[in-house]
Order: C-alpha cells, then structure tokens, then sequence
C-alpha cells in the first residue's frame, strides 16, 4: 500500500481540524480559562482488527501484523491529541467465533472502532455490530467486497457507522464521533422554570433513555438567591475585562447595566459546578433575575452551553455539536427571503467564539434586548462568506439539517432581533415547504427555532446519526 503520502495527509488533515476540539468536546469544561469547571473522564474506545493474513484480497501476500502495527500508531497519535479518548483493547479476531467472543467481553467501552482488514462475507464483523455498542469500520480499499453488507446493516437499525476511505485522518474523525454518544451519557442539564419544545425533550425520563442525559428543573428563587449573594466589586472587574472594554460600541444600556446583568454569569457558574452540570436552559431567561444574553453568551464562549427560552431541543443540538466539533450554536428565529433564496437568522443573544474556545471573538456591539428594549443584549457581526450548519434535534430522535452560506449581516432598520445574518440556502422555496419535516409540533417556539453553527457538518451527521440512532432529515 501507498502509506507515505496518506501518512503526511492524515497529519496535515489532523493538525488543521485542532481547532474544532473545544473543552467540552475535550476533557475539561471551560478549562482554558474557568478550571473549576468539572471535568469528565476519558472515554474508553474498544479497537478490533478483524481478519487474518493472505486472502485473495487486498492480496495473498498481505500481512494483517504489518497493517495493525501502522492503525496502531496511529491511533497513538489520534488519542494523544484529542487527550479525551483512550484506545483499550486492540486483539485480532480472526474468524466469527473469536469476534463472538470479543463482543460478549466489551468490558466498559463506548464505543468500538473495528478495522476490517481483509476479505470475507461480513462474518467476523457481525458479532461485533450486533453487540449494540456504537461502532465504527473502517474499510480500507481492496479489503474486500463485504462493504456492501454493512450498508444493509445501517438500514436494519444497527449503531454503525462506516467509513470506506483511504483518508487515514478519518481515524480521527471517527473518534470524535464515537466520544458524542458517551459524553451526551455523562451530561447534566439544568432547567430554570420550566422545559419547552417536544414533549419527548422536556420529558426527563425520555431524555435519560433516549440520549443519556440527566436533566435536573432548578426554582428560579435559587438562582435568585445566588446572584444576590455574588460580591459586587468582582462583577464589575468580570464585566469590565470581558464585555466593556471588549465592545465595539455600547449603545443603549447604561454601564449599570451592564454590570447588572453580567453578574448572572456567575450565579450560573456556581449553580452549575455545584450540580456538575455542562448545560442549562432557563425559561425566565428574560428576568431571572437579569437578562440572560451575556450569561448565555460566555458559557457558550467557554465550550459550555447556555440556551435561552428553556427550549431543550436546542439545548440538547447545541451540546451534541459541543461535543461532536467543538463549536458552539446560535439559537435564531429564522424568517425567509425569497428573493435572495434565503433563511434570515435573527435573535438577541449570540456566542461571540464561533469558531470555538480557541477562535477569536467576533466583533460586537452591546445593546439592549429588542422585543422589550430593555436589559442588556448582544449583537454580533458574523463572517460573512461562512459556511454553516443550520439544526434541531427534535422529539430526541431525529435531526433536523441544512447547509447555507452567510452572504450578509443586515440591519433591517433594527427589525427583529439584535443579531442577524442572511444565509443563502439550497432552495429557499423547498426549504420553506418542507419547514419542520413533519417532525414538529405547532407550538410558535418549538416549530420556530434553530440552531446556526459554523461549518458544514452534514456529512459529519450522516455518520453520527447512526451512532446515535437518530434519523436525519434535510429541510432543504
């Protein structure tokens, strides 16, 4: 095999999506800068090499020992940069019996990456896929014909996904994806008020079954009384170092203000390390007992997650891209123009870290929140000519996806929200029919709200659906 050149690629490919990895994609929460945030433990990879040496494909002078000890280095290096993946195990099953075996002692494993190494009808494999764990197979070209098999597998409902491909950085690509379902199991979401959206998603016991997480309803009184008791000299050196000095202008809010409702930021971050919780969501974002734009706004800046509205199907998408890519999400009330084939995404709060933890902070002015023209807001001034994903992961069990590209940053004469982007989309007309995908009930938020996040990730989701087992369904 021609290993050299794609060695160098899968390091290049590697190197270049660093970026995508953030804290809670990561091993700590917010640790850049925030290292009280819990961290959560490595998840445990099973890796399996099923096959034997010869074969008549890829040839009979193929030697399995050479092939498993190049995946093992690179594994290697794939564990060591993510730092939050630990590859365990590592046998060679050689026929169904052995891999029989292997599947019935998976010990703690989240998940397991099997490489099929040579010919063979699938046999070797199966018990593994059938063993219920997410699985990925990786399936390098001229191993054999029983790839298409495994396509069969993923339309009868089983957790895999493959990845036929001689991309050696996919390897670390398919450990991303397989950490997403395990982290999602060890999450904590808070619920200030009450939850909104899908009865499935605000239902605890749904969510707990479905996708892991627990899900915990907090009083308001005890945020309340965790704001009061927050020592006010500190909060005006948080809000001077992170949003005053920072702004790129200061519109309507007095400097009070400001004060005021950045104090909410560590009344959530006590609320939160002491429930050991990665996301929250709160019903009376709108007084509680500020605003809850900035506070919202830095957790999503730390890799955390903060959603407005208590609206738990956005929260659940933005924790699942957290972990998936590293990127934090922007919940919108999207509106349409047809006359630029386009999906207008607008609301008054916004991560300002698109890009991620380590990315630059977008440009931003602080204003007040539009609807009310009170308390304190954000509007943000995304790249334009950024690919995004546009979400919603609806009912826990189905995603809702598009991909669009930011053309411009409007300014309607300040009507609708205080951040907006106009984002040209497949087909505007199609997307418009198809709103919802027949998924959504007709509640105004539920059916309204999206989630934005920079870059494509489609393809991304194609392969973590299954993992997950979720359907995808494109909006247009």
């Amino acid at each position: 095999m021609a290993t050299r050149a794609n060695r160098r690629q899968f390091l290049g490919v590697a190197a270049a999506g660093a970026a995508l990895v953030g804290p809670l994609a990561g091993g700590g929460l917010g640790a850049a800068e925030e290292p009280d945030w819990p961290k959560l433990p490595p998840v445990r990879i099973r890796k399996l090499y099923a096959g034997t040496s010869g074969g008549a494909w890829p040839s009979p002078k193929f030697k399995a020992d050479a092939e498993i000890a190049r995946y093992e280095k690179l594994l290697a290096e794939v564990e060591k940069k993510l730092g939050d993946v630990q590859f365990v195990g590592g046998e060679q099953v050689k026929n169904a019996q052995e891999a029989a075996k292997a599947a019935a002692d998976l010990e703690e494993a989240a998940g397991l990456l099997v490489f099929d190494l040579n010919f063979d009808g699938g046999g070797r494999v199966a018990p593994l896929v059938n063993a219920g764990r997410p699985t990925v197979v990786f399936f390098y070209p001229f191993t054999g014909h029983q790839w298409m098999y495994y396509s069969q597998w993923q339309k009868a409902g089983k957790r895999m996904a493959v990845l036929p491909t001689s991309d050696y950085a996919e390897l670390e690509r398919a450990a991303r994806l397989l950490r997403v379902p395990a982290r999602m199991q060890q999450s904590r979401i808070l619920v200030i008020g009450h939850p909104r959206g899908t009865k499935a998603a605000c239902t605890p016991d749904a969510v707990k079954k479905s996708l892991g997480c627990e899900v915990a309803v907090i009083p308001k009184q005890r945020v309340t009384d965790i704001y009061n008791a927050i020592d006010a000299k500190a909060v005006e050196a948080e809000a001077e170092e992170y949003w005053l000095s920072k702004a790129k202008k200061i519109v309507e809010p007095t400097r009070e203000a400001i004060i005021a409702s950045a104090r909410l930021y560590p009344a959530l971050k006590k609320l939160m390390i002491e429930e050991r919780a990665q996301a929250v969501t709160s019903s009376h974002c709108m007084d509680m007992p500020a605003k809850g734009c900035l506070a919202f706004s830095k957790l999503n800046d730390l890799g955390l997650v903060g959603a407005c509205e208590g609206d738990m199907d956005s929260t659940l998408t933005m924790l699942l891209f957290q972990y998936a890519f590293g990127v934090p999400g922007f919940i919108t009330d999207p509106i349409f123009d047809f006359a630029k084939n386009g999906l207008i995404h607008a609301h008054c709060t916004s991560v300002t870290r698109l890009d991620g933890v380590a990315g630059e902070r977008a440009p931003f002015l602080i204003r007040t929140q539009c609807d009310s023209e009170q308390g304190v807001s954000l509007e943000v001034e995304m790249r334009v000519g950024q690919e995004i994903t546009c979400a919603k992961l609806a009912n826990n069990d189905t995603l809702l996806v598009s991909a669009g590209k930011i053309t411009e940053v409007p300014d309607y004469y300040d009507r609708g929200c205080r951040t907006q982007i106009v984002t040209e989309v497949g087909d505007a007309r199609k997307m418009f029919a198809n709103w919802g995908g027949g998924v959504l009930p007709n509640d105004m938020m539920t059916l309204l709200h999206r989630v934005v996040f920079y870059g494509n990730r489609l393809r991304d989701l194609a392969d973590l659906a299954p993992l997950m087992g979720l359907k995808v369904v494109e909006e247009g």
